[in-house]
């Protein structure tokens, strides 16, 4: 199943141009690994030191052995010298509301329009 990837800084006063460049450097790497669809860069229109970056993957598998490489991990390291605080990670599936069965309650959801 395809999931997308939210990875949110915060960087540093003054360090916004430096950790941009970084992270669009870390994009180009992880756009040669198997299972990465795309990705963007949001940046927060009213505090620029605020980035979102949105990555898609084919599947958990694919985005887990991205997250552990060797490669990964030192551009990381790099980054965070240049943030306020952590890295925040939040996974969430591609799929249909219709159909799908909550985690928690067994129910279905209601097609919303």
């Amino acid at each position: 199943m395809p999931i997308k990837v939210f990875i949110k800084r915060h960087i540093k006063e003054g360090r916004e141009e430096e950790g941009i460049a970084m992270l669009y450097q870390f994009r180009h790497m992880a756009k040669k690994q198997p299972g990465y669809i795309s990705g963007e860069t949001l940046i927060n229109h009213f505090d620029s030191r605020s980035i979102t970056i949105i990555s898609s993957w084919q599947n958990i598998e694919d985005w887990m052995q991205w997250q552990n490489r060797a490669e990964r991990a030192a551009n990381e390291a790099m980054i965070e010298g240049l943030l306020e605080q952590p890295t925040k990670y939040e996974i969430y599936d591609v799929s249909s509301i219709r159909g799908r069965q909550s985690r928690n309650s067994g129910h279905e959801f209601d097609d919303v329009s």
